[in-house]
């Protein structure tokens, strides 16, 4: 009997378990009342499935430990607590003219994978002023020349905070062991820097030149990663910009290889990713991608953000989520993401 050798494949059995998966918590809602009950019932189980999101809340106790006047804005350096046994150093860019009671809107600006925070401000990985451009364009600097303050926090596994053997090695990123690792507790690289995000929202709440109802979120790659799940979890993000990575898993997480941190167990038993970034809504959605992204596919890109509509028509605001097709590659464009952010924060 003539045996059917692509069944030897790991990733033919992968892709039948994704043919035959139906999501338990898929979006179907028909009225507005089906979907506030779905959305309560999906938040919470993606919530779950982040792991350690319930920690408790330290204190914050921030340091400023530099101060830069650049060219418009001052750039502190500081460092907060976002557990009682983790620490984050950040960049926070204050536009000129900024005084206590000026209550200007403010975004978490989350980086992709690179040199962590340093890719947004201008940085090489030395922290000296950049000579080349970088794929995701400064945008922390982009967006305090448009009147925000800007909170961009390091994440978990770069920059400063890669493990101290990979920062003498001099290797990139740390995302493998710790990730793995975290898994053994219930745990995700996801969730972890979604409640770093979190906390970041608690800083730049406390900041007397913020208005504390004013807050957004962006990021590409891993950083659009943490961003779409942050503004679905967190209600104080009043809109979000997601650049280089709203997709949908099938096409981008499940067949092509990514970092460690882009996997959160169990999660496509429950939902496809437009059905998470539609817990976003009421609030505002944009996302942007490029025509020639090799590891986010754009036509997958154009279906996933045709689903995540459905909902914001159900609701009657289509006008509060939008896409933008580019023609580049993995890239930071903004062109008319960010001002979608003036519009909506």
């Amino acid at each position: 009997m003539a045996r059917n050798t692509s069944k030897f494949s790991p990733m033919y059995f992968i892709d039948r378990l994704y043919e035959h998966n139906t999501p338990e918590l898929a979006f179907a809602a028909g009225t507005e009342d089906e979907w506030r009950e779905w959305r309560r019932k999906l938040k919470r189980k993606v919530w779950e499935l982040l792991g350690g999101m319930n920690d408790p809340r330290c204190e914050l106790q921030p340091e400023v430990v530099e101060r830069k006047q650049m060219d418009g804005y001052t750039r502190e350096r500081v460092i907060y607590s976002s557990r009682r046994e983790m620490l984050v150093p950040s960049y926070v860019l204050i536009p000129d003219g900024a005084e206590p009671n000026s209550a200007l809107p403010a975004v978490v600006a989350i980086s992709g994978h690179g040199h962590g925070k340093d890719d947004l401000v201008g940085l090489d990985a030395k922290g000296n002023p950049r000579t080349e451009p970088s794929y995701q364009n400064d945008f922390a600097i982009q967006m305090v020349h448009r009147g925000f303050v800007v909170i961009a926090p390091e994440q978990l596994g770069f920059g400063e905070r890669r493990d101290p053997w990979d920062i003498r090695e001099g290797v990139g990123g740390s995302c493998q062991q710790h990730s793995m690792a975290a898994m053994l507790f219930g745990r995700t690289n996801s969730g972890m820097r979604v409640y770093d995000t979190m906390r970041a929202i608690d800083y730049l709440q406390g900041r007397p030149e913020v208005d504390p109802k004013r807050i957004g979120c962006l990021g590409i790659s891993g950083g659009g990663l943490v961003t779409l799940f942050s503004a679905a979890m967190d209600e104080r993000i009043k809109a979000c910009l997601v650049t280089g990575y709203f997709n949908m898993f099938r096409d981008c997480i499940v067949p092509i290889g990514h970092c460690v941190d882009n996997y959160i167990p169990s999660i496509l038993r429950y939902a496809e990713m437009p059905d998470i970034a539609s817990l976003v809504a009421p609030r505002a959605f944009f996302s942007e991608s490029g025509t020639k992204d090799p590891i986010f596919p754009i036509k997958a890109t154009r279906e996933a953000f045709a689903r995540l509509q459905r909902v914001y028509e159900l609701l009657g605001i289509p006008e509060k989520c939008g896409l933008h097709v580019f023609n580049d590659k993995h890239v930071f464009n903004g062109r008319k993401g960010m001002p979608f952010l003036e519009k909506w924060i």
